[in-house]
């Protein structure tokens, strides 16, 4: 049983972070503000504002609060409290693919999920009233020269650059829906790339067959020869090999079609999204 008193405590505390625009909250914190209260009771009164849809337990100890024009959703933007999570959990971490392409422009499809890459060890998704966080773990996250941090409402995030972006959307185009919609989101990009982008710290964290889907496509499909060039000679420069993959990395290993440049096989026909 939850006393009024400890419930209108705890929910003027909420309301104060709130109005101080903070908008997310550890167990922990809250545990420092409450020293002389167990931390039973206190979970007790977090369980009451949660059925209330005052506060969300977004992962295990740690809390976002809903002000009320969010109240109809029952949850807050991602980038509204990924950056305050993602410390909480002391993981690094940028948003991509998808989302990150939305922060630059590319709004040609709306993200029903959201996608961040971050370190080992593997994060479950976060399933929470109707939204999922998709963490994708890799085991060397990218330079920082190659991530840039983009203002929110509640402070900064760190997302994946244009180019990066389409690196990624290229090395998991199954997540995202194939790659017609990779390339038709680059296609979006593009224009934010531009050839001295395209430098030894890339070519370097860049898988290969990345980079080669990306040259082709950029040559062939989107009619980028500038970049697709630069993108050769910084491979050369590295002395990287290209060895032959297919164009789909799931589709069949057709060596009937070639591209002799790249190193792939046309297993497909990428079209564009118009």
């Amino acid at each position: 049983m939850v006393s009024d008193s400890n419930y209108k405590r705890l929910e003027y505390w909420v309301e104060e972070c709130q109005s101080k625009g903070k908008l997310a909250f550890s167990l922990t914190e809250l545990k420092q503000s409450f020293e002389n209260d167990s931390e039973t009771s206190l979970k007790r009164v977090l369980d009451r504002l949660s059925e209330k849809e005052k506060v969300v337990s977004i992962f295990k100890g740690y809390y976002v609060i809903i002000p009320p024009q969010y109240s109809t959703k029952g949850i807050l933007p991602p980038s509204m409290f990924i950056d305050g999570l993602m410390k909480f959990l002391e993981r690094k971490y940028y948003v991509a693919l998808l989302n990150a392409a939305a922060l630059h422009g590319a709004s040609h499809q709306q993200p029903q999920e959201y996608f961040v890459i971050t370190e080992y060890p593997v994060l479950r998704a976060t399933y929470k009233k109707g939204l999922k966080i998709n963490y994708i773990s890799t085991r060397q996250l990218p330079p920082e020269t190659l991530t840039e941090k983009k203002k929110t409402e509640t402070g900064y995030i760190n997302i994946s650059n244009p180019l990066l972006t389409a690196i990624d959307l290229i090395r998991y185009e199954k997540k995202i829906g194939g790659l017609n919609r990779a390339t038709t989101i680059i296609n979006e990009l593009v224009e934010s790339i531009r050839p001295k982008d395209i430098n030894e710290e890339l070519i370097n964290y860049a898988s290969v067959s990345s980079l080669q889907r990306l040259g082709y496509i950029l040559e062939e499909i989107l009619n980028r020869n500038d970049l697709a060039e630069k993108i050769n000679k910084q491979c050369k420069k590295a002395g990287i090999k290209f060895y032959l993959i297919p164009l789909k990395a799931s589709g069949k290993k057709n060596k009937e079609v070639l591209n002799e440049k790249w190193k792939l096989m046309i297993n497909t026909e990428i079209e564009i999204d118009e």
